[in-house]
């Protein structure tokens, strides 16, 4: 085991010193400033967790023989005992260990709670969105943050370098006209319907700014790696039926939401509503598609259809060449929605947040029709620079974190 750590220390030394962008996404403070022992970040793949357990680590005042970054996938890993090479560690002098793609360590869930119970080191982790709710140890004994994709307002930070706010639900319905006029002051581009129309397309993941020309590719490599390697190994999916997950998601992103009735899905995708279903909940948990309920099912068994959106935008670029346009809209609110709200659809209007707010999204000459007599509603209007009264911009809400 001395051997595999002086190794790890190597190839941390390596990857420490690579450079790291310097922008720092919103949770990095939080997670940085935190006292807790054992530290958890899951998210779908691609949107920066391990840059941001690297700027922490490279950040933290330690010397570097006390300090360790080790990937699980790594090779050098394979059917190593995670406790015993932190146990290790820890007798080396160790204080700070970053494990990435910890799920991919064997008995992931047993190791860290042993971690936990008997070593005293500091542990940042990473791991697949699907990990968070299969162990209720995880919502228990660790410090759990999920990272979601890019929101509007850090792609413009990013693409316009410049620092903007992050707004909550309320304050942002309550002032979005004085909010838009706040931004707009801040912007080096005014253009902002141009600047999110390029976001509707791009941007979504950090990568990106990598290598924009080869930005598509690497969402599409991102999906096969989450459905045949996270899914896969977590769920023990079998290769063949992993195709039927990408048929899944295929029928989906051509699809309108409401066209996609279980029975008549299960029959396009040639499987059991059964197993449908299951395959519905390993693709919302790898955060590739949202699954959204009426919220009549919240109070009883209804015989109502669910709403099925791709995780976000970017992946209509991925996966199909024609896109509904008011698919795209109503992914793109779910999308910025969903990280730090309950959604629901409802019968009038399209969305319940909070079980508060009634949303309607549509175009900017969309009326109140639906929703006039209906208290806390309002529009989400894409195509509009600037909102009124009820009427607030679309891609503001890309501002809510």
């Amino acid at each position: 085991m001395r051997d595999k750590l002086k190794n790890a220390q190597r190839l941390s030394v390596f990857k420490q010193n690579q450079t790291l962008p310097k922008y720092k996404r919103f949770l990095y403070q939080n997670i940085f400033n935190s006292t807790s022992k054992i530290i958890g970040i899951y998210g779908s793949r691609g949107v920066g967790k391990t840059t941001m357990m690297l700027q922490i680590l490279k950040s933290t005042k330690l010397n570097a023989s006390k300090k360790l970054y080790i990937s699980c996938d790594h090779p050098m890993m394979k059917g190593v005992s995670l406790f015993d090479f932190v146990d290790e560690f820890v007798r080396r002098g160790g204080e700070f260990i970053v494990i990435d793609e910890i799920h991919e360590a064997d008995d992931f869930q047993t190791q860290l709670k042993s971690i936990y119970d008997f070593l005293e080191v500091k542990i940042l982790f990473s791991g697949s969105s699907a990990i968070e709710i299969t162990n209720a140890d995880f919502a228990r004994r660790y410090s759990m943050y999920q990272m979601p994709i890019f929101s509007f307002r850090e792609y413009l930070e990013v693409t316009q370098k410049i620092s903007l706010e992050a707004y909550n639900l309320e304050n942002l319905v309550e002032n979005h006209e004085a909010i838009v006029h706040d931004i707009m002051n801040e912007l080096t581009d005014k253009k902002i319907l141009k600047l999110y129309d390029e976001f509707i397309n791009v941007g979504v993941y950090p990568f990106y700014f990598e290598d924009k020309s080869k930005y598509i590719d690497r969402i599409n490599e991102t999906i096969n790696t989450v459905l045949y390697k996270d899914l896969g190994r977590l769920f023990n999916i079998q290769a063949d039926k992993i195709d039927i997950l990408k048929k899944l998601l295929l029928t989906i992103c051509v699809s309108k939401p409401l066209e996609l009735s279980i029975d008549k899905l299960a029959t396009t995708i040639g499987i059991s509503k059964m197993t449908l279903y299951k395959y519905l909940e390993y693709l919302g948990r790898a955060e590739l598609i949202h699954h959204i309920s009426h919220e009549a099912k919240r109070f009883k068994a209804i015989r109502k259809p669910d709403k099925l959106y791709l995780a976000n935008t970017n992946l209509f670029s991925a996966l199909c060449s024609n896109q509904e346009v008011g698919t795209v809209r109503e992914s793109y609110f779910v999308s910025m929605l969903s990280s730090g709200h309950r959604v629901h659809y409802v019968e009038k209007g399209d969305f319940l947040i909070d079980e508060k707010f009634t949303v309607e999204v549509g175009g900017e000459n969309k009326s109140f029709k639906q929703i006039k007599d209906i208290p806390n509603s309002f529009l989400a209007l894409d195509d509009m620079e600037i909102g009124f009264g009820g009427k607030i911009p679309l891609w503001l809400f890309g501002f809510l974190y």
